[in-house]
């Protein structure tokens, strides 16, 4: 790994990209296996094929970091024994970063709770990277369909050496919480589905991280870019709060009775007074977005400075050309080609 690279600070930024191929059919057979063990799998929100669908995603992902934040010391890549291929296409565009990237294997990070393995959660799986061994202090964390636009500094992420929280303050999202309990209400007691699972809110699970740590009435929400996270602030707390951890580890697959891990870490920053906040910096590429509003989102992303990420959610569920157009405006960001052959 590299040790050489600091931000101007002298602080390293790493960075974290959880990534999986839900295409590879030894994870496939994982998957299945697990299946059994599940009622009703067909309506259960968690298994859904585009929460393991990879589409070279993390390709501009990894690309876009080493473009617009060169000071990244080093990149981890958090699978399940997969192997992303990504190597040889550093290789070709930035030669002097390929000892920067590491796989890690799930593994490591869930040492002494491999009982809860295979996985195919990815609330579970962000829950623990903190557990990296070598990883930075402050350390960044990606979906790998979340993609860089500009150049990062690195006090974008990080200031006096705490996370800068990129989001804003909301009331409890009541109408989400009313909507749950009707639908758990009318599914398991009347229609007596007792293997009824909803679909996991967004905004209830970012909540629920809040009121974990005392904050009932508002959240600080936040959205669908690169998250800073602070590895020893989460050590201490989860340290005092083991049976959190392991509570929110323990599901395959996704549940409604998880908090989300992001969340839950800005508001352990805030609970230790960080002050230090953002507005909300993103474009956000729905894949239920008509074509039109695709290229106005695109449009916006081009002519708006402060917007310098974006999130291509679900690219496998977008027409192909809307596919097509997302790739060629990400290429031309990135100034890259069509993937070469390794």
């Amino acid at each position: 790994m590299t040790e050489n690279i600091t931000s101007p600070t002298n602080s390293p930024i790493d960075v974290v990209i959880t990534w999986v191929d839900g295409s590879d059919p030894i994870l496939a057979k994982k998957r299945d296996k697990h299946l059994e063990d599940l009622s009703n799998v067909s309506s259960h929100p968690g298994v859904k094929s585009t929460r393991f669908a990879s589409n070279d995603e993390i390709r501009y992902c990894i690309l876009s970091i080493f473009k617009f934040a060169p000071f990244v010391r080093n990149v981890f890549i958090v699978t399940d024994e997969q192997q992303p291929n990504i190597i040889e296409e550093v290789r070709v565009y930035f030669p002097e970063r390929v000892d920067s990237i590491r796989i890690v294997d799930h593994k490591e990070i869930f040492r002494g709770y491999v009982q809860h393995l295979p996985t195919f959660n990815s609330n579970s799986i962000e829950s623990m990277i903190w557990r990296i061994e070598g990883l930075s202090e402050n350390f960044v964390y990606f979906n790998d369909d979340v993609i860089l636009l500009r150049d990062i500094n690195p006090e974008d992420w990080v200031q006096n050496n705490r996370p800068v929280l990129r989001g804003e303050w909301r009331m409890l999202p009541l109408k989400k919480l009313f909507n749950l309990n009707i639908r758990l209400l009318v599914n398991r007691i009347i229609l007596r589905k007792k293997d009824y699972h909803p679909k996991q809110s967004f905004y209830l699970c970012q909540w629920k991280a809040a009121v974990i740590l005392g904050y009932r009435f508002r959240y600080f929400f936040h959205c669908h870019t690169p998250h800073v996270l602070n590895r020893v602030s989460l050590e201490q707390f989860f340290k005092q709060n083991p049976g959190l951890l392991m509570n929110n580890i323990k599901y395959r697959f996704r549940s409604e009775k998880q908090f989300m891990f992001t969340s839950l870490a800005n508001h352990i920053e805030i609970k230790n007074d960080n002050k230090q906040k953002a507005k909300l910096n993103l474009g956000y590429l729905h894949p239920y977005y008509s074509a039109k509003r695709i290229a106005k989102k695109i449009n916006r992303c081009n002519n708006d400075p402060s917007i310098k990420s974006v999130c291509v959610q679900s690219y496998d569920m977008l027409n192909p050309e809307v596919q097509t157009q997302i790739i060629r405006w990400l290429n031309q960001i990135l100034q890259t080609s069509q993937k070469p052959t390794p």
